[in-house]
C-alpha cells in the first residue's frame, strides 16, 4: 500500500449552482397570498427568536407603507419573500426577507436581495439600509457576505440593544 498501513480518504465536495432549481422571482405587492403566507412563517420564527421583545420589533414590520415585494418561487413553491419601502427620495429599507427553512443555505436569499437592490436601483434609489436582530445570526452573515456594512442604529431602532443596522449603497 502507497500510504501504508493507513487508508486515505479525501473527501471533495463541489457545489454546483447549476444544478440547483434556479430561483424564479416575481415582482408584486404585499396582497400577494404566497408573500402574506411566507411572512406568516417569518413572523412565527421571530416569535421565537424575539421572545419579550417580538411585539416591540413587530410593530415596525407592517406591510401598509410597502409597494415593492418579491417572491422567489422553485416551480411553483414559494420559497423566499423580501421587500423594501421608501425611507426617502434616495435610499430605501429592506424589509420582511424570509426563506423557508426547507431552501436554506442555497444562495436563494442572496439571489432576491441582489434583485431587490437592482429594483430599488432602477427606481433611482442610491442606498439600501436594513434592521435585523442579533440573535438573527444567518441574516447578520447574509447581509455581510453581500455587501452590507453595520451602521449606527436609525429611527425607531436608536438605543435598542438587540437590533443590528446596516447600509449599502447602491
Amino acid at each position: 500500500n502507497l500510504f501504508g498501513s493507513k487508508r486515505i480518504f479525501t473527501k471533495f465536495v463541489f457545489r454546483n449552482q447549476s444544478l440547483m432549481p434556479s430561483l424564479n422571482i416575481l415582482k408584486t405587492t404585499p396582497t400577494n397570498s404566497d408573500f402574506k403566507s411566507l411572512i406568516a412563517l417569518l413572523d412565527k420564527d421571530l416569535a421565537i427568536t424575539d421572545g419579550e421583545e417580538h411585539d416591540f420589533y413587530h410593530q415596525f414590520n407592517g406591510t401598509q407603507q410597502i409597494k415593492h415585494v418579491l417572491v422567489g418561487y422553485i416551480g411553483n413553491t414559494p420559497v423566499s419573500c423580501g421587500a423594501f419601502k421608501a425611507l426617502h427620495t434616495k435610499e430605501v429599507e429592506i424589509k420582511r426577507m424570509y426563506t423557508d427553512a426547507h431552501y436554506r443555505g442555497k444562495g436563494y436569499a442572496a439571489q432576491l436581495l441582489s434583485a431587490l437592490e437592482k429594483w430599488a436601483a432602477a427606481e433611482g434609489f442610491t442606498s439600501c439600509v436594513l434592521e435585523t436582530g442579533t440573535r438573527q445570526k444567518a441574516a447578520i452573515a447574509l447581509y455581510h457576505k453581500c455587501g452590507y456594512q453595520i451602521i449606527p442604529n436609525y429611527g425607531p431602532y436608536k438605543g435598542v440593544k438587540n437590533s443590528l443596522c446596516f447600509k449599502k449603497a447602491l
